[in-house]
């Protein structure tokens, strides 16, 4: 294995994980689009954040590249790690997420986005899902909500498919979404139930259990396009884990920074959008208040996140070698 220099160190200890910013920030510019959208208001703000957004995506790239190039053997690690293996589809839920956002803006960089991303996320689960079926060194205790991420991140696809013009594809990756769900959703209150606390590192990423319905539900009113009994039933269950993940706040305000702190923002984005997509729906008033609201508090804690990381790059603290 190639030996990292001072100098280099830190890019070859580059986390996969960092793309959980780009899913970070996709989600809060949606959720801008989408409140000025109900509200038809224009605050101009779209495009700077859309950019922006684009622009830390492209940059996380290639440091990635770079970390894949000159240190190939440390992706190779990664890709072997129970825990850091479900990020790598970070990578194409960035881009599938990209697509979301530039659907208004521009809808043929939509369009290559979502094909490129679309077609990663395929290859990404079907080896994440390879490689969970035939492991040989998995325990329980690596189980954790970011298993979610490979193969639940495919309910994504249909909410910039459909409007596309891709239905059925859609359809696909809507079923393979809401299949693992339940049986990843399972597999993770048995070891929550059951086995040793998740640890405070990985804690987090408990918020990652609202983004299965909340995206579902979006994703299916896009489907179907009707308030049926299964949109009702997704989009209360994401209602039912806010709640409860709000009520172990004091739990989550004594963990110390991690970059997993980036798990609280694209699931929260999820279900303010998906609140401003009930509202559509039913024209009731308390959706657009928690929609907006959670729109507006997740604006605060994205700002949060951005200074806590940039503090813990200054000092060094990110891109270490595992302990």
């Amino acid at each position: 294995m190639t030996t990292p220099t001072q100098a280099t160190a830190r890019v070859a200890f580059f986390p996969i994980s960092f793309f959980a910013m780009v899913m970070g920030l996709s989600g809060l510019t949606i959720g801008w689009e989408k409140a000025q959208s109900i509200l038809k208001l224009d605050l101009g703000i779209s495009p700077w954040l859309v950019g922006a957004t684009a622009t830390l995506f492209l940059v996380l790239a290639a440091l990635y590249g770079t970390k894949l190039v000159f240190y190939r053997e440390f992706v190779i690690k990664e890709l072997r790690h129970p825990v850091k293996l479900n990020f790598f589809p970070t990578i194409s839920i960035s881009l599938l997420l990209l697509a979301i956002a530039f659907l208004g803006l521009m809808p043929q960089v939509s369009r290559v986005l979502w094909m490129l991303g679309t077609s990663l996320h395929l290859l990404f689960t079907l080896y994440v899902v390879s490689v969970w079926i035939h492991h040989e060194h998995f325990q329980i205790h690596h189980m954790n909500p970011a298993w979610f991420i490979p193969a639940v991140g495919n309910v994504l696809v249909p909410v910039a498919g459909v409007p596309l013009g891709f239905p059925e594809i859609s359809w696909f990756f809507f079923s393979v979404g809401m299949l693992f769900w339940l049986i990843l959703m399972t597999i993770i209150f048995n070891r929550v139930l059951f086995h040793h606390p998740i640890e405070d590192r990985l804690m987090p990423t408990l918020f990652i259990l609202i983004a299965p319905p909340a995206v579902g539900f979006i994703a299916y009113m896009r489907l179907v396009g009707e308030l049926d009994t299964l949109a009702r039933v997704l989009y209360f269950s994401a209602f039912f884990l806010t709640l409860l993940l709000f009520t172990q706040a004091g739990r989550f305000l004594k963990l110390k920074f991690f970059l997993s702190w980036w798990a609280y923002s694209f699931p929260l984005a999820a279900f303010s959008i998906a609140s401003m997509v009930m509202f559509e729906r039913t024209g009731t008033a308390v959706y657009l208040y928690l929609g907006v609201g959670m729109l507006t508090m997740l604006t605060g804690i994205v700002l949060i996140l951005l200074t806590a990381t940039g503090m813990a790059v200054r000092k060094h603290n990110i891109c270490l070698p595992d302990h």
